[in-house]
């Protein structure tokens, strides 16, 4: 039995919450609001952002970030992405030299470019910093719905610790060693999850949906390789995978943000409808930076900040990408006539 603090009670803390405590650990979730951890002890269940999900007698509550975090053998960073520097800084002081901090946000910080797992590092670098990643929404793990997912640590016994606490008959978990390539696919696949609501919010079909699947992870693909992630890891759970899931789940808050501003809502309406963080929205800045910085083409997470920032049409975005210049699809494949 291990024993793991969840630092961040969300919909997906509170579902990672109960998989670990199915599996015999010792849990207590953390929030920084008194409001929200007096709920779940009065409620035993997260009636907001997780509702019908009940939660252990046993299962402890607390908004004091010391005792969360002392004595713990694994700590799970489950808070928005825009929120984990500022978390990380107030956790700092109170982590152990070599204690497992989990990442499993999903995004990109947009003033530095950083991935989750850099910026934990950079302000908790007494830690050992992991991350877990995959096609896995909250609403479909606090049930108990087969899911799979992977977790990503440079030091294999770190990620198979973690493999340990969190797998069982319903949750499985694969390891590996490419977490710039895990982070990466799973923060750039709510970009194209937004593109892919905002296709049905204007009503398009399965053709447009299939479209915007395969050449968003096209996209993805490029600007990872070039940063030095495995053409594995965005062909398997973290890549592929996740953005499958994202782009066509109804659970998913990007694709509908996307879908609500497709049908003519603009990003703040959008987002207030959600009433949840919509971290398509942060990672399409950063994404569009690091295409520049790396000086790769991404003609859909393109169109997609015109629309988020500079009050594009969606029908526009989608029309401009139609008509681009003529191409093939696979560049590097030889014709015929080429090869003689």
């Amino acid at each position: 039995m291990a024993k793991v603090a969840i630092i961040g009670a969300g919909s997906w803390g509170t579902a990672l919450s109960v998989v670990l405590h199915n599996n015999g650990n010792e849990v207590t979730i953390w929030s920084i609001m008194e409001a929200e951890i007096a709920m779940l002890k009065e409620k035993r269940e997260h009636v907001e952002k997780l509702p019908g999900v009940k939660l252990p007698d046993d299962m402890m509550f607390t908004t004091d970030l010391k005792e969360a975090i002392e004595g713990k053998d694994y700590l799970i960073l489950a808070v928005p992405s825009v929120f984990t520097r500022s978390t990380a800084k107030s956790m700092a002081p109170f982590v152990k030299e070599g204690q497992v901090i989990v990442c499993v946000a999903k995004g990109i910080e947009e003033d530095t470019l950083m991935t989750i797992t850099d910026v934990v590092e950079q302000e908790i670098p007494q830690a050992d910093v992991a991350v877990m990643c995959g096609p896995s929404h909250a609403e479909e793990v606090g049930i108990g719905l087969p899911t799979t997912v992977v977790a990503g640590a440079r030091k294999r016994a770190i990620a198979e610790g973690i493999q340990d606490i969190f797998m069982n008959e319903v949750f499985r978990v694969y390891t590996s060693p490419d977490m710039l390539g895990m982070e990466l696919g799973g923060s750039l696949k709510n970009v194209i999850a937004l593109a892919a609501g905002m296709a049905d919010g204007l009503g398009y079909g399965d053709n447009t949906k299939a479209a915007l699947i395969t050449r968003g992870i096209a996209e993805i693909n490029r600007l990872a390789l070039k940063m030095g992630a495995k053409s594995e890891t965005l062909s398997g759970l973290t890549g592929i995978g996740d953005l499958i899931v994202t782009c066509e789940s109804k659970h998913s808050r990007n694709r509908k943000a996307g879908m609500l501003i497709g049908q003519g809502a603009t990003m703040k309406e959008a987002t207030e409808e959600v009433k949840m963080v919509v971290e398509g929205i942060y990672s399409a800045k950063a994404a569009i930076a690091l295409a520049k910085k790396y000086d790769v083409k991404m003609p859909i997470i393109e169109e997609v900040n015109q629309v988020l920032f500079a009050d594009k049409p969606a029908k526009e975005a989608v029309r401009d990408l139609m008509i681009r210049d003529k191409r093939a699809e696979h560049g590097n494949l030889d014709w015929e006539e080429d090869a003689r």
